[in-house]
């Protein structure tokens, strides 16, 4: 090739390069003065109304508040596993991007600009209390659509708490019911808020993005919106604000709560989260509250329990049996299994064949006498990569998922476990456990060995040590196979 024509290839690959790259940098715009509290995409109506604490709530709303008290809710930005985690990403990379996570863990403390950082000293009541009353009902619309990404995702909803007239500040509560005479007692007027009504309330918390590459580390809100409970009009609220039957019900027949059967429990899976908020309310003191939250741990294992199921088929080959089929199912999570952080969460398949005698003939997925899983164990999760395509975990740095291995909604996986040879006239009998923990033994360990030093884990919980994380055996199924066979 001539010298010329190398130069003017050289300069189409310089400005093809040029051109990508200047895409790239710009295929998530972001408008800050829309945005003021970036990489958080909440918005404030800021005005002279003030958010009201939760125990204020409580004085009309009793049950409520009662319900609320020790949910994942109430205990969102408090949660040692988060503040390890925030402290660890605020050393790392600083409260510009870390705010990100406080937007959705404490959103009045992060509009209002108390919180500056991870820990819990000197903050007021109402940034401490996580995801309080005052900020589902204070939320007057949604973003979804103006983000960098065009999707919901980082706090992406509008806060109103109230508004000034004339008269003086009137606080204003959004929720899914008419107003009427007299609605609010005098402290607050209502809003009638359809958006109450619809997923797209949850989606601005639960859908979480990378801060810079908007890629969603956390997809709750897509999963569901793209499986069958979404296209059969069963909500976030319809599972995840209705005691066990009432979830069971959704979940089964796909039809919708009584309009009395609505809690503030905001049930789920993380009942790591209620185990040490029970221990805290047992050492505090406080047995009405550790009893509450006890109940609450309980529903999240049963709604775990409810979750999937097992099938056990054997293979067989030219009269053999050669593998042993497990069908994991997804029965009633109206997303994914697991979902939230899944690069985080563990759910694995424990399997154990034995023979005749009880003697065993292959073992997988059981856990090390340090909690740890043995290679090779089959998981249903992902893993995460920065941008160097390496192997990455913390939510700062993973831009990608190398593997992404969950169950949708009413789907399936099947996984194949190979069997020795058996002698004619022989049999094995084979258990298999879908386990599930919020986390690594290993991960647990170091967050919260990174807690900020005013969580004093043994103070606040009793803990001198991280003891070996709860797992949940989710389901449990046994079956027995011959030899030889079809």
């Amino acid at each position: 090739m001539q010298l010329r024509g190398r130069l003017w290839l050289a300069a189409v690959l310089a400005g093809m390069a040029m051109a990508s790259a200047a895409g790239a940098a710009s295929y998530f715009e972001v408008d800050r003065e829309f945005y003021p509290y970036y990489p958080s995409l909440l918005k404030w109506e800021k005005s002279k109304a003030e958010f009201t604490p939760p125990e204020t709530c409580g004085g009309c709303h009793p049950e409520q508040y009662a319900q609320w008290q020790g949910s994942v809710h109430h205990l969102a930005f408090q949660d040692p596993v988060y503040q390890g985690e925030l402290n660890k990403g605020f050393k790392a990379v600083g409260h510009e991007v870390t705010r990100q996570c406080e937007g959705c863990h404490s959103a009045a403390g992060v509009v209002t600009g108390e919180i500056k950082g991870p820990g819990i000293t000197g903050l007021s009541p109402m940034a401490l209390a996580g995801v309080s009353c005052d900020i589902c009902h204070s939320v007057s619309g949604v973003t979804h659509w103006q983000t960098p990404s065009r999707e919901p995702e980082n706090g992406s909803m509008i806060l109103t708490p109230g508004v000034e007239t004339e008269q003086g500040v009137t606080l204003l509560k959004h929720g899914p019911l008419p107003s009427y005479e007299g609605c609010g007692g005098g402290f607050h007027d209502c809003v009638e808020s359809p958006l109450h009504l619809r997923a797209e309330l949850c989606a601005s918390c639960h859908q979480v993005y990378h801060y810079e590459a908007h890629f969603p580390l956390e997809a709750t809100y897509l999963e569901w919106k793209h499986g069958p409970y979404a296209q059969r009009s069963i909500l976030c609220q319809d599972c995840h604000m209705v005691d066990t039957d009432a979830f069971l019900r959704s979940a089964n027949d796909m039809v919708r709560p009584q309009k009395g059967e609505y809690r503030h429990y905001f049930n789920g899976a993380n009942y790591l989260l209620y185990y040490l908020a029970q221990a805290a309310a047992t050492k505090a003191g406080d047995p009405e509250l550790a009893a509450s939250i006890e109940k609450k741990y309980t529903m999240s294992v049963d709604r775990l329990k409810a979750a999937a199921d097992l099938e056990l088929s054997p293979v067989y080959r030219d009269g053999r049996l050669a593998e042993v089929l497990v069908r994991v199912r997804n029965l009633r999570a109206g997303h994914n299994l697991p979902t939230s952080l899944t690069n985080v969460r563990q759910m694995w398949l424990e399997v154990v064949a034995r023979g005749d005698q009880g003697e065993v003939l292959m073992s997988s997925g059981t856990l090390t006498d340090k909690g740890e899983l043995p290679e090779h164990t089959r998981e249903f999760n992902s893993e995460g990569m920065g941008d160097n395509f390496h192997f990455a975990i913390d939510p700062w740095v993973v831009t990608a998922f190398s593997r992404h291995d969950t169950i949708p909604p009413r789907g399936y996986k099947d996984v194949f476990y190979g069997i020795p040879p058996l002698a004619k006239g022989k049999s094995l009998t084979i258990e298999a456990k879908l386990r599930y923990r919020q986390a690594p033994q290993g991960v647990a360990e170091a967050l919260l060995a990174a807690v900020p030093a005013d969580i004093n884990l043994e103070a606040i919980y009793g803990l001198k040590e991280v003891p070996q994380l709860p797992v949940v055996d989710m389901v449990v199924k046994q079956a027995k196979f011959g030899a030889t066979g079809k």
